[in-house]
């Protein structure tokens, strides 16, 4: 067993990550405070081809420094887009067509191991999804929720009952991306 090197793992420049179709997925991060949780989930974003992320209220944008520092450039290949409140975000998603989800722990969640996009979506179209995490004490706002198609929750077996954005975030959308790709993508 070797390491590959970076050369041998054959990755795109940020011109062909532009070029190249992307998942049907949209984050949406609200009111996430720390620039290095939004570089993060830029990264995993990258890695699995996520269309946008938006990023409302408190969330630092890029340039910044600490985005950078764990997005690794990320930022650069990854379309973003700034919202000064996160309810007009969503409202602007739902028009569109997506379908949204809240990441949060509310009283009729669906743990993500349940959780079926085939099935939420109803349609024989490819989905338009958009998840949404929420700021790293609070959550995701109340307010959002009734204007979710849902909420999933990440199954948790341990003596702690909330994960790191980033974790969560890398969680979920590598979950969306294998529930999309089994949708055509």
């Amino acid at each position: 067993m070797k390491k590959l090197s970076m050369d041998e793992l054959g990755r795109m420049s940020v011109a062909q990550f532009k070029e190249a179709p992307k998942t049907p997925l949209t984050v949406v991060l609200d009111n996430v405070r720390s620039q290095n949780n939004i570089g993060s989930v830029f990264r995993t974003s990258d890695a699995f081809r996520v269309e946008k992320i938006c990023l409302c209220g408190i969330c630092s944008t890029p340039p910044h420094r600490d985005i950078h520092k764990t997005a690794l450039g990320a930022e650069d290949s990854v379309a973003w887009q700034y919202y000064e409140d996160t309810l007009q975000c969503v409202q602007q998603l739902k028009s569109q067509g997506y379908l949204v989800y809240a990441v949060e722990q509310v009283d009729d969640s669906v743990m993500l191991d349940k959780f079926s996009i085939r099935q939420a979506s109803n349609t024989a179209d490819q989905p338009k999804v958009a998840i949404i995490l929420g700021n790293e004490v609070d959550g995701v706002q109340q307010e959002l929720l009734p204007l979710c198609d849902g909420s999933i929750e990440i199954p948790q077996f341990g003596t702690k009952h909330s994960l790191n954005i980033s974790c969560a975030a890398s969680i979920v959308i590598w979950e969306m991306f294998k529930q999309i790709a089994e949708c055509g993508l």
